[in-house]
């Protein structure tokens, strides 16, 4: 599929200063992986080191996708941040589980129980090991 056909829409909600809300609308593929992690190095360029990535609307979702994901989490705990990833599709969520990201990304069901996960979490202390 080309771009054309398959847009991807990416909405940020700054939560508070430090936590971006990424609700993202479309695939996350090798046409699209590029627009997104664009979206998610601006954030972290504007001091978000918390990420809640709502996947509910992403049918498909490939390794490029993936890849971004795992990125973004590497580079959010290099600044004692987190990435969260909100109520992925099933077909999303079986892929998280068969690569084991979700093992490592911490996947919750609604926005307010990933922000309670951040907000639980101490200062200066990665999301894993608190």
């Amino acid at each position: 599929m080309t771009l054309a056909q398959n847009p991807l829409s990416v909405e940020v909600t700054v939560v508070r200063e430090d936590i971006a809300q990424v609700a993202v609308v479309g695939h996350l593929d090798l046409d699209t992986a590029t627009e997104f992690q664009h979206h998610l190095a601006n954030q972290l360029h504007h001091g978000r080191r918390h990420f809640l990535l709502d996947l509910s609307a992403v049918p498909f979702m490939d390794s490029s996708g993936m890849n971004i994901v795992v990125r973004v989490y590497q580079e959010a705990r290099d600044v004692s941040g987190s990435v969260h990833i909100i109520s992925p599709t099933p077909a999303v969520r079986r892929i998280l589980d068969l690569t084991g990201v979700s093992i490592t990304v911490p996947v919750s069901e609604s926005v307010d129980d990933a922000l309670a996960l951040v907000e639980g979490q101490p200062e200066g202390v990665p999301a894993q090991e608190a």
